[in-house]
Order: structure tokens, then C-alpha cells, then sequence
């Protein structure tokens, strides 16, 4: 006798419950507010340092200072030397690509995929706007689904957070070419681009990746689910693709078959981290139900020592 299983419920539902909403909203705010104020705060803003410099001032040389940056305009002007001063350019524009397919709504243990997306994404969004960063949200399946422009403030990834948890997708498959096409037509100046996502899906995107690469600094969030790479032995059981609709019977019991589902994945994984890699984009990996701070203070100090 076959068991059933399919993918878990959101506790958001079909349909959007208000309350349980502003309930899974306040909590994320609470879960995320150590994460961003004792440990991605720092790091964040040493890995993404803004754009540059700008001009701030012109004030008198004293002796010590670089007198490559002597103002020779002013100093003729007033007959004292004087330099120009520069301060880092901070502000800059954050970018959360996030899929929001069918298979997201998975999760063996305490937390589904969906719902450790939009966590992660509320931490970046806090910790950019703690930066005085702006922060937008583009949300795909098979097409783009919604987009918000950047702004800032704790309102505006408030309402980020609320439309990551109760949007209902239009689309069960999941088609990244879109969202990054999408993503180079509405952002014509460089940003940090996050995109999360399973990346369970078979596109041929690698040429669109490349250029979404040189325009951006994008770097990949795959979410993931450690009963998708090692499955358990509970017998015969009716898989259902959540994306396809289709349901097929697998042998649970036989450790070839839990082998062969162990290395598809795991194969899997590989080819979405080398095609990344040839793209030039980092990929930080995390999965449903377990902490992410250490794999990303790891992420943020590799990419701080290579500045």
C-alpha cells in the first residue's frame, strides 16, 4: 500500500488569511531583526560598498594630505592650497529576484522552501535599507508575476515581505529567462541582484545569465530541501511533481533507487554551480528548516577579501 505525498500546504493556503499573514509578517520581522542587526548588518555593508566616490568638499591642505587631490582652481583662487574631498558614494540599489513556482511549496520538516525565501529575503532587504540602500522585488514563475520598484524604509519591505508570502502564483512552472530579462530592462544602472530561487527547472539560460552577470552583480540564493537529496526509506510512495501535476510511484525501500534519486540531485546541483561559476556569480546554497547565518557571514567575507 502506497502512501501519498505531496507537496505541504503554505500556511498562507489558496486563499490569503489576514490575520495569519500580518502574524507570519511580524514574525519574520522578529526572526530576521538579530540576523541584520548583530550579523549581516557589518558584513553587508563591507562587501557591498556603493559605487564609488563622490565629491563632498573643498578645505585648506594640511601637510600629510595627498596632493594628487589638490583643488589647483580654489588654491589659485585664494592663494592657499587647497584640496578636494571625497567620500564613498554609499546609496545603492538592491535588486530580489525571487521564484515563486509550485515547487517551492515543499518542505519535509518545519519550513517550506517558500517560506525560508522569503526569510532570507527579508534579511537582505533589512540590511539594505539599514544601509540606506533602496531594495525592489521582482517575483517570477513562468513570467514575471509582480514587480515593485526600489524604494526605501521599514514600510516598504514590510510590504516586500507581505506580497512574497501571500502572492499566488499565476504560473506552476518556473522559467528564469523572463525574470532576468525582465530584471536588465527595468534596471538600467548596475545593481546587487539576488536571485532566489530552487533552480529546478531545465532552461537554457546560460547566455542570458552572462549578461545579467556584466550588468550587475548578481549573485545566486538556491533554496533547498535535504529530503530532496537524501530520501528516507518509508516504503512505496505516490510523488507528486507540483509544478507538472504528475504523480509517480516510487520504491522508497530500495536503496538503488534512493542512490539514483540521491545522485540526480546532486548532479543536478552541480551543473546549476558550474554554470554559475563560468558566469562569474557567486552561490550561496541553503536549505528549508536549518540556520543560514553562518553560510552567509562565509559568502560575505569571501567576497569582502576579494574587493
Amino acid at each position: 500500500m502506497s502512501k501519498a505525498i505531496g507537496h505541504r500546504q503554505s500556511a498562507i493556503g489558496n486563499g490569503v488569511d489576514h490575520k495569519e499573514l500580518l502574524k507570519k509578517v511580524r514574525r519574520i520581522q522578529i526572526t530576521t531583526k538579530h540576523a541584520v542587526n548583530d550579523v549581516f548588518a557589518g558584513q553587508y555593508h563591507s562587501t557591498f560598498k556603493g559605487r564609488g566616490m563622490e565629491f563632498d568638499e573643498v578645505r585648506e591642505y594640511v601637510p600629510g594630505d595627498d596632493i594628487r587631490s589638490i583643488d589647483w582652481n580654489v588654491t589659485a583662487r585664494t592663494g592657499a592650497p587647497h584640496i578636494k574631498k571625497f567620500v564613498e558614494e554609499r546609496e545603492m540599489t538592491v535588486m530580489l529576484v525571487v521564484d515563486v513556482s509550485a515547487s517551492h511549496l515543499f518542505g519535509s520538516g518545519t519550513q517550506m522552501k517558500r517560506d525560508l525565501a522569503a526569510e532570507v529575503a527579508a534579511v537582505l532587504a533589512f540590511s539594505a535599507i539599514r544601509n540606506n540602500d533602496r531594495i525592489g522585488l521582482i517575483l517570477f514563475a513562468e513570467e514575471v508575476e509582480k514587480y515593485i520598484p526600489p524604494k526605501k524604509g521599514t514600510r516598504h519591505v514590510l510590504r516586500l515581505v507581505r506580497e512574497m508570502l501571500s502572492h499566488q502564483p499565476q504560473g506552476k512552472g518556473t522559467n528564469v529567462i523572463p525574470a532576468l530579462d525582465y530584471l536588465n530592462h527595468v534596471s538600467t544602472r548596475k545593481n546587487v541582484t539576488f536571485l532566489i530561487s530552487d533552480f529546478m527547472f531545465s532552461d537554457n539560460y546560460e547566455r542570458l545569465l552572462k549578461i545579467s552577470a556584466r550588468r550587475h552583480d548578481l549573485i545566486s540564493v538556491v533554496i533547498g530541501d535535504k529530503r530532496e537529496i537524501a530520501w528516507p526509506d518509508i516504503g512505496l510512495i505516490n510523488w507528486h511533481d507540483a509544478e507538472t501535476g504528475e504523480t509517480v510511484l516510487v520504491d522508497t525501500s530500495s536503496k538503488k533507487v534512493r542512490n539514483r534519486l540521491a545522485f540526480d540531485q546532486t548532479r543536478r546541483a552541480e551543473t546549476v554551480d558550474e554554470l554559475h561559476r563560468k558566469a562569474g556569480i557567486d552561490t550561496v546554497r541553503l536549505f528549508a528548516g536549518e540556520p543560514y547565518d553562518k553560510q552567509f557571514i562565509k559568502f560575505f567575507r569571501q567576497r569582502a577579501q576579494r574587493r
